[in-house]
């Protein structure tokens, strides 16, 4: 076996600049994909509120955890991109070619509106890699409409399937359409940043991201077997359809299980450990096929044996036996899972008192240059004089004047020479 290459000082993104002008959910989490493997994101924030998610959820000394957690690694320049001074200063930092990526997550045509069209932007900076998330993407019928999470989940068919069969549909308890359109948007960055690097072409170009269509891109099979047998999928609650067996089971103490026996092979071992060995000797049952056939009847063998045992027994025995399973945790059990901690699965960083906090680790892992958590989502503006300091070259004094005139905030109006940025 060929032992993996020694970690590497460097930053995998190192030396990559990236502008974030979204708030709250799915630009920033994009941009925290690639802050956490070293990329330079500067978060442009309003100079009065900041990005609303600092006071989304659970609160820290008047600080959103999330948001520490969201901006991690990141630098706060405070700017208000509704003056067209502060638009101008946005605008140098991108056709100046400070930065290689802009990320924004507004309504289509709002940085139109403000002269920061990718058209404009590009005919100055043709090396400009733009990500543009939107509920519904930048052109369409639909446009123009907000488009949060929970709607795109809703419009692309995700809500649809989830939930119990006759209930109505349930939501998961995380903004999975923000997340999963981060996702696309900074593998879109990455595979744009090829082209124009590797591939040669030396141009950037859009990243058009809509939450509807990256939901839609995770639903599997749905389409052509829509389109070719004319068959709607339906809610079903812990089941999967058209994969048997996996689903949720109650334990004698009142705990559930999640098992998936679905290949052959897995299948009849788990017939056996349940006393089942007429099933797992049915040539009925030897196949997917035969199984979905006789789905009720396997899932009641299987909640019949669940419900006679604890959970811990039903782990252990079907563990010996190589069968997947798994308990579902809360996120107190997860903390303590021997698991998630033996892979480094968390990572500890400091809030401003000092205080350690836990924070789930850079993923995915690479085995050079692995991604960290440097920092916490830093103080509102903190970084403004360095950024437009030392990018823009802007004087102590003229940092001032927009700072008393409420164009830029944080940082921006401290005495002393603006310090360089890196």
């Amino acid at each position: 076996m060929i032992p993996p290459p020694p970690p590497r000082s460097e930053a995998a993104l190192a030396g990559l600049r990236v502008l974030e002008l979204g708030q709250l959910i799915a630009g920033p989490f994009a941009a925290a994909y690639l802050a956490g493997f070293g990329a330079e994101v500067i978060k442009i924030e309003d100079p009065a509120r900041g990005d609303p998610l600092r006071s989304w959820r659970k609160l820290y000394q008047g600080t959103s955890l999330w948001w520490r957690l969201m901006a991690r690694n990141k630098r706060s320049v405070a700017i208000d991109l509704r003056r067209p001074e502060g638009r101008a200063l946005v605008r140098r930092l991108i056709v100046e070619g400070h930065v290689d990526v802009v990320i924004e997550n507004f309504r289509p045509g709002r940085m139109e509106a403000w002269g920061l069209g990718y058209e404009a932007l590009a005919a100055e900076n043709p090396r400009l890699v733009m990500a543009r998330i939107s509920g519904y993407g930048q052109d369409g019928p639909r446009a123009q409409e907000p488009g949060f999470a929970n709607i795109a989940e809703a419009v692309a068919g995700l809500r649809y399937l989830t939930g119990e069969p006759g209930k109505p549909p349930l939501r998961s308890q995380v903004s999975l359409g923000d997340t999963i359109a981060g996702l696309h948007a900074a593998f879109g960055i990455m595979v744009a940043i090829h082209e124009r690097d590797v591939v040669g072409s030396g141009r950037g170009q859009v990243v058009d991201v809509a939450l509807t269509e990256s939901i839609f891109a995770m639903l599997e099979s749905l389409l052509p077997e829509y389109d070719v047998l004319g068959h709607v999928r339906e809610r079903a609650g812990s089941r999967l359809e058209g994969v048997v067996p996996t689903g949720t089971y109650a334990c004698g103490d009142g705990v559930h299980v999640v098992i998936g026996a679905n290949s052959d092979s897995m299948f009849r071992r788990l017939m056996r450990v349940i006393g089942r060995g007429d099933l797992a000797d049915d040539p009925a049952l030897a196949t997917n096929a035969g199984r979905v056939a006789h789905e009720g009847r396997i899932d009641a063998a299987i909640a019949a044996y669940t419900a006679q045992r604890p959970a811990s027994g039903v782990l252990e025995a079907l563990r010996a036996a190589e069968i997947a399973v798994g308990p579902i945790q809360s996120i107190a059990e997860i903390a303590r899972d021997p698991q998630f901690i033996a892979r480094g699965a968390f990572e500890s960083a400091t809030l401003e008192d000092g205080r350690p906090m836990q924070v789930p680790a850079v993923v995915p892992r690479l085995s050079a240059t692995p991604g960290a958590t440097r920092w916490l989502g830093p103080a509102l503006g903190v970084d403004t004089r360095a950024i437009l300091g030392g990018w823009l070259g802007l004087a102590d004094e003229a940092l001032r004047s927009l700072a008393e005139g409420g164009v830029i905030g944080g940082d921006a109006a401290a005495g002393g020479s603006a310090p360089t940025a890196s």
